[in-house]
C-alpha cells in the first residue's frame, strides 16, 4: 500500500476516534475484523502517534487558529490537521511540504475546497513557527 492510501486509512481511524466511543486498539481491531481492512504499518504509526502526542499536536493547532476555536473545525479537518502535524513533528523522513500537500489533497477529497485552503494556511503557519524555533 502506498503512503497516500495509508494516510487515507489513518484519516478514517482518526475520524472514528473523534467520536470517543472506543479506545485506540478497539478502533484498529474493528477496522481489521468488521471492515476486513489490512491496516498498513504506516497507517497504524500515524494513528497511534497522533493519539500518543495529541496534547502537543493540538497546542500547535490552537496556537495557529487565529480567532477560531478547535471545536469549530469539522471532525474531518481536525483529523487531517492532526495527522499532518504529527508527520511534521515526528516523521523526519517526510519533508514538511509533502505532509502539507498530502493533507490539502485529503481535504480536497474528503472535505470542502474552503477547508482545504484553511488547512493549507494553518499548516503553513505551523511550519513557519517550527522553522523559526528550529524543529
Amino acid at each position: 500500500m502506498n503512503r497516500r492510501k495509508s494516510r487515507e486509512q489513518a484519516l478514517c481511524l482518526l475520524f472514528e476516534n473523534t467520536f470517543g466511543l472506543q479506545d485506540m486498539n478497539e478502533i484498529i481491531l474493528n477496522a481489521k475484523d468488521i471492515r476486513e481492512e489490512d491496516i498498513s504499518e504506516f497507517s497504524e504509526q500515524i494513528f497511534k502517534g497522533v493519539l500518543e502526542n495529541l496534547e502537543k499536536i493540538d497546542r500547535y493547532i490552537e496556537k495557529n487558529l487565529n480567532g477560531w476555536t478547535k471545536e469549530r473545525i469539522s471532525k474531518t479537518s481536525i483529523s487531517i490537521l492532526r495527522m499532518a502535524i504529527f508527520e511534521i513533528l515526528f516523521c523526519d523522513d517526510i519533508p514538511n511540504s509533502v505532509s502539507i500537500n498530502e493533507a490539502v489533497e485529503l481535504a480536497k477529497k474528503y472535505s470542502t475546497k474552503k477547508e482545504a485552503s484553511y488547512i493549507n494556511g494553518l499548516l503553513g503557519s505551523v511550519n513557519k513557527d517550527l522553522n523559526l524555533i528550529g524543529k
